[in-house]
């Protein structure tokens, strides 16, 4: 969990900053009002006329896309900044620079060798990968803990590649703006919004590009992909093993998931639709095949000796979850939440949601004052009738408040501890649930607390260390020695590409946890 109170302040001060400088008297309103309606509606009008039916860098066919190149990349420079705030950037200097030096000889074969491409590996545990337009790929060091060669990386890569070069992203925003444009434009006539419209079409685009596409933009994907990775020197079957290693995540994180009550996360695109033996995959990434070079690079022992080090799970960072709880030793802090609630730690809050679904809590950074019951009398938006009280929390000087949220039950607490306040907010679906959860989610409340010794003994981050299998070594020899729990048998197969059952070999260099 990071902060984003500074990012806020500095968007309350920019929208001031509009309002004070941009805005005329009222008395000129409408005039200006019309003339930014005209003008914009002419450079909407001359982009539809220019770049409607743009040529695709792949196929050389007409797009119909409402940007031109330069659009393009200047949209994708704008989403990149939001992802990072999002997203960190992984603090790992020779990693960064690894995985940029695949990717831009990769970039150099595509059709699009003249953008200014970026890669970026992103400090996240999530198994995920993404692409926005303009030359921006990512990839998170969760999905790179499954990989076990260069040219595994180079197959994820290369896929999220040939999103940008056939101009996925831009496609997909071309149609959403298209059957949204009425609503942009009318917008604009609104006084005071400025580019709230615009932001959040962009906002949601951003979301939907990092989700993924349909399945016939994926297949594209994988066939672009698989002709980079043979151009580059890579085996293009590199695509079917990488689509093997997450289908195998992926069936591992389900039946964890079903063990534990939660929801399992999948990786997104064709790894989501499609078997690794599916017919059609095999068949376009079999189209690469009159590229394939002889002796084609694997770099099995670059890739693993790169990985040493790296986090496993939780970053540091964010904070760790152990047994449900929260101990974020950089904030100081520690809170317990429900055992058995499935917990998401994200990057501006955690959240733990009931098993039924009907309930959550969540924490999250406040102001960096000391008047916490002026924040949730002024940011809670309470239904009539809420009632607010001063006193502490743990020691620490607190708000509290109790209502409802268009007839929710909700409860919440913000705290001062450290010079900043944390807000700490339980809902549920209605009053029945209230009564069966209130006295869990005032305890996950009243749990908060600064962390202590014993905790920060505890919040020591997971890293992946190399060893080199010794003749007899079995997976569950090395998961008694791994922190990683009951499961961390499957973890450490599906980890080194052996899942479901398979026994490294004597002298096979392997990733464990420690």
């Amino acid at each position: 969990m990071q902060s984003k109170a500074a990012s806020a302040a500095f968007c309350i001060f920019a929208a001031r900053q509009r309002y004070h400088l941009g805005h005329p008297p009222p008395e000129e309103k409408t005039d200006v009002n019309l003339r930014i309606f005209r003008r914009t509606a002419v450079i909407v009008l001359g982009a539809l006329t220019l770049t409607h039916c743009a040529q695709n860098p792949v196929t050389g066919d007409k797009d119909f896309v409402l940007m031109s190149e330069q659009q393009e990349i200047q949209m994708g420079a704008q989403a990149h900044q939001d992802v990072l705030k999002e997203y960190a950037a992984l603090d790992n200097p020779a990693l960064q620079a690894y995985v940029d030096e695949v990717g831009q000889r990769l970039a150099k074969q595509s059709h699009r060798p003249d953008l200014q491409w970026h890669f970026t590996v992103v400090d996240s545990p999530d198994v995920n990968a993404f692409a926005l337009p303009g030359g921006y790929v990512y990839i998170t060091r969760g999905i790179m803990a499954y990989l076990n060669s260069e040219a595994q990386l180079a197959g994820v890569v290369g896929h999220e590649i040939g999103h940008v070069t056939a101009r996925h992203g831009v496609r997909q925003q071309s149609t959403s703006t298209a059957a949204g444009l009425g609503a942009v434009l009318g917008s604009i006539l609104v006084p005071g919004l400025g580019n709230q419209a615009g932001a959040t079409l962009l906002q949601t685009l951003a979301q939907s590009w990092t989700a993924g596409y349909g399945r016939e933009h994926e297949l594209e994907s994988d066939r672009l992909g698989a002709q980079y990775l043979a151009k580059t020197g890579y085996n293009p079957q590199a695509m079917i093993e990488v689509i093997g290693v997450l289908k195998n995540q992926e069936l591992f994180a389900a039946e964890q998931a079903k063990r534990d009550g939660k929801k399992p996360s999948t990786y997104h695109g064709t790894f989501d639709t499609h078997p690794s033996n599916d017919a059609r995959l095999k068949q376009v990434v079999s189209e690469a095949n009159k590229y394939t070079v002889a002796n084609p690079r694997e770099g099995r022992s670059e890739y693993l000796h790169k990985m040493a080090g790296v986090y496993f799970g939780d970053s540091p960072d964010q904070g760790v979850i152990r047994n449900n709880a929260l101990l974020h030793e950089k904030l100081g802090l520690a809170i317990q939440f429900p055992k058995g609630w499935v917990v998401q730690n994200r990057p501006d809050r955690v959240m733990a949601v009931s098993p039924q679904g009907d309930a959550l809590v969540e924490l999250q950074q406040g102001p960096k004052n000391d008047n916490p019951l002026e924040t949730l009398q002024k940011g809670l938006k309470l239904d009539t009738g809420a009632r607010y009280d001063s006193g502490n929390l743990s020691g620490y000087p607190a708000a509290f408040a109790a209502g409802a949220q268009q007839g929710k039950p909700v409860v919440a607490t913000a705290v001062v501890f450290n010079g900043t306040q944390y807000l700490i907010a339980g809902m549920v679906k209605d009053k029945p649930t209230y009564n069966r959860e209130r006295t869990t989610l005032r305890g996950t409340i009243n749990s908060f607390h600064a962390i202590t010794p014993d905790e920060k003994l505890a919040t020591r981050a997971y890293e992946l260390t190399l060893v080199t299998a010794q003749p007899g070594m079995t997976f569950a020899a090395l998961a008694r020695q791994s922190p990683l729990g009951v499961a961390a048998e499957n973890q450490l197969r599906l980890m080194n590409g052996l899942y479901p059952r398979g026994e490294p070999k004597p002298g096979q260099l392997l990733k464990i946890v420690q």
